[in-house]
């Protein structure tokens, strides 16, 4: 899947880092040296979830792939910029976001690697824009003036959104009059219906949910702009990779494992076992909306990672002039050398 690489209008991600990075002078290879099948350096990771939702490292500790590592729970996450600075601060061990956001907090220099890939847009995976049966909204122009509702800035949705505008023809001047709102995902659907924004960015479960309840319909999906492709990842930081390096192998393997399985399971049985997970661990959350799951969305096997997924938001940080030509390049950047399908095919 190539993405255009049209100008683009993300707003650049803001991030706090720390006055001083250890950056792991080891190369990929020195890092995983008999790190398969050794015994893990730490007993837990500590991790941020979703409300209403399972994670794949939470499935891969649930079919028994991660032990003896167990993961802490310290909080839900409401977005893949969040959950990555707080990999960079250090409150937790992993965490995921969008692949372009990823690319931006490298490109500021932060000591973190993508491992593997976590989420990404396939032909029963993906996200709608939606707005009310009836609303006036029916092209890209009508837009303009609007609001939108997004759950973070500077990630997946903004950058979708601006290249449909963009796409459609819209100047700068005039997507800057194209509000986004930050709405908690699990509020999107209630915030549209009651008239607080015009359009709510909707996906997976939630997305289903509201379908079923009916009264909207999507303005575009982001399929329809970019095709098939995996769009986040996971990453750990230089230094937990070269001082663990068995438990990322460990971490990498498990997770991996948990996306085929998600992948070639019965569908009916990744569901149980999700709503399993979700009452067992009893935080208060609504099981019912994994009923409505249906794919990974991952292109690579077992979260294998491509060089276009990362490629590509390198010359848009070109592009927009964030960055230097050849300033950072795909080779190094991410690694699959954990993975246990790195030499096997999609």
């Amino acid at each position: 899947m190539t993405i255009p690489l049209k100008r683009s209008y993300v707003t650049a991600l803001s991030f706090v880092l720390a006055s001083s990075f250890v950056v792991s002078a080891c190369s990929n290879k020195d890092q995983t040296v008999s790190a398969k099948g050794q015994t893990p350096e730490v007993s837990e990771l500590r991790y941020q979830g979703s409300v209403g939702s399972v994670t794949y490292p939470e499935l891969a500790e649930d079919l028994g792939y991660l032990a003896p590592l167990k993961l802490k729970f310290i909080g839900n996450t409401i977005s893949g910029p969040q959950d990555i600075q707080a990999v960079v601060t250090g409150d937790t061990d992993f965490g995921g976001a969008f692949n372009g956001a990823i690319v931006k907090l490298i490109a500021a220099k932060a000591p973190i690697k993508p491992v593997i890939s976590y989420y990404g847009v396939d032909d029963a995976t993906w996200t709608g824009y939606y707005v009310l049966d009836g609303s006036p909204i029916t092209t890209a122009r009508d837009l303009i003036g609007k609001k939108i509702a997004v759950n973070t800035l500077g990630a997946h949705h903004e950058f979708v959104i601006k290249e449909y505008l963009h796409r459609a023809g819209l100047t700068a001047d005039e997507i800057k009059q194209v509000t986004l709102v930050v709405v908690p995902p699990v509020t999107s659907e209630q915030t549209l219906r009651a008239s607080q924004i015009d359009v709510a960015s909707l996906g997976g479960t939630l997305r289903d949910k509201a379908l079923e309840r009916g009264g909207i319909h999507p303005l575009f999906k982001d399929k329809d702009l970019f095709g098939t492709f995996s769009a986040g990842s996971y990453v750990l930081t230089d230094k937990f990779i070269k001082n663990n390096p068995n438990a990322s192998h460990k971490f990498v393997e498990a997770t991996a494992k948990a996306i085929e399985w998600a992948r070639t399971t019965p569908q009916a049985e990744v569901v149980a076992r999700y709503e399993k997970i979700i009452n067992a661990r009893d935080r208060k959350e609504d099981a019912t909306t994994v009923k409505f799951w249906k794919s990974t969305g991952i292109a690579g096997k077992g979260g294998l990672i491509s060089d276009k997924e990362f490629d590509t938001w390198i010359h848009w940080l070109v592009n927009e002039g964030v960055i230097k030509e050849g300033q950072l390049k795909v080779k190094g950047l991410y690694t699959n050398e954990f993975n246990p399908f790195v030499n096997e095919k999609s």
